[in-house]
């Protein structure tokens, strides 16, 4: 693993309209770009995801953050989100039949490609042929991409959230990270404390996405050794207990909450300023369908000095 890597974003301050959730729109965002640029230096993402109380909020865009005409799990709607807010990309990890480890949510082609059928059944030759469909099944110019060629995009651009579906070994994605150096950008989501102990074995230098909604799940990946500085805690999709915020940043750990789906919804209803709230209750990522919009919000609430201004130059 290398010492050092730089990890650059680009950060665009801007006003955003209204958006939905599942076929979310935007009004015209040519007014958005071009107002701020920033970089960010990552020197591992252990130092980063330590969690410090004068933390930078940011969002994490689930399936990448698609948009219409940007389809989801695309290196192309990454770069997207990135052109307006710095972001962590949440994307998927599928497996051909000729064992090709690639982008894809949906066991099946037919939802997200103009293919059909089980991708597991395909090769990566024939899916190379498919294009990607954008939420509206709009068919795009975009390929499927391989896991390999998203680690190696995202080295020195962008940290990675990566959903290993079922099925799929986790071996075979940790030692592509390790093959592709991009352990400081790239954490594995898991779905249970067994699995967590899987990947740490695997790799104790790789952090770890685990489902903590309560204390006792907590408990449950600390029984099977898996150590805090390894945890990034995905908190559900509806707040949790503030106790269990300050449980977890007191253990140094930071709090995903994931907003998409009944949350985003509510910010779509009632105002895109809630955001803020689930932030100021303890949130430290935002998981969300809209990230863009997500992101504007909280470029207000960060703080005006903060130790993590080392990993950012704005």
């Amino acid at each position: 693993m290398r010492a050092f890597k730089y990890l650059f974003f680009i950060l665009f301050l801007a006003v955003i309209t209204a958006s939905c959730s599942s076929d979310h729109k935007i009004s015209d965002t040519s007014d958005l770009k071009g107002m701020n640029d920033a970089a960010m230096v990552l020197y591992g993402a252990k130092d980063f995801y330590s969690w410090t109380e004068d933390r930078v909020p940011m969002v994490s865009a689930h399936r990448g953050g698609p948009y219409p005409g940007y389809p989801e799990n695309s290196i192309r709607t990454f770069d997207y989100v990135l052109s307006y807010t710095p972001a962590v990309i949440e994307c998927d990890i599928e497996m051909t039949s000729d064992s090709v480890l690639v982008m894809m949510h949906d066991n099946t082609l037919d939802r997200t490609t103009n293919g059909t059928g089980r991708v597991r059944d395909m090769t990566w030759t024939e899916l190379k042929g498919l294009r990607l469909k954008d939420n509206e099944g709009v068919v795009t110019e975009d390929q499927i991409p391989t896991l390999e060629e998203v680690l190696r995009w995202a080295d020195g651009k962008a940290l990675l959230t990566l959903d290993v579906k079922r099925g799929v070994p986790f071996k075979m994605v940790t030692d592509l990270v390790v093959a592709t150096e991009t352990e400081n950008y790239a954490a594995i989501i898991t779905y249970s404390a067994n699995d967590a102990q899987t990947v740490y074995d695997l790799n104790p230098d790789l952090m770890i996405s685990v489902g903590i909604g309560n204390l006792s799940a907590y408990e449950a990946h600390k029984n099977l050794g898996i150590p805090d500085e390894n945890m990034i805690a995905f908190t559900g999709v509806s707040e949790p207990e503030p106790s269990l915020y300050k449980f977890l940043h007191d253990k140094g750990i930071y709090a995903i909450l994931g907003v998409l789906g009944n949350l985003d919804r509510k910010a779509i209803a009632r105002g895109d300023s809630i955001y803020a709230g689930f932030v100021n209750r303890g949130a430290d990522i935002l998981a969300t369908d809209r990230p863009i919009e997500a992101a504007k919000v909280l470029e207000t609430l960060r703080p005006s000095s903060s130790s993590k201004f080392k990993y950012f130059k704005w």
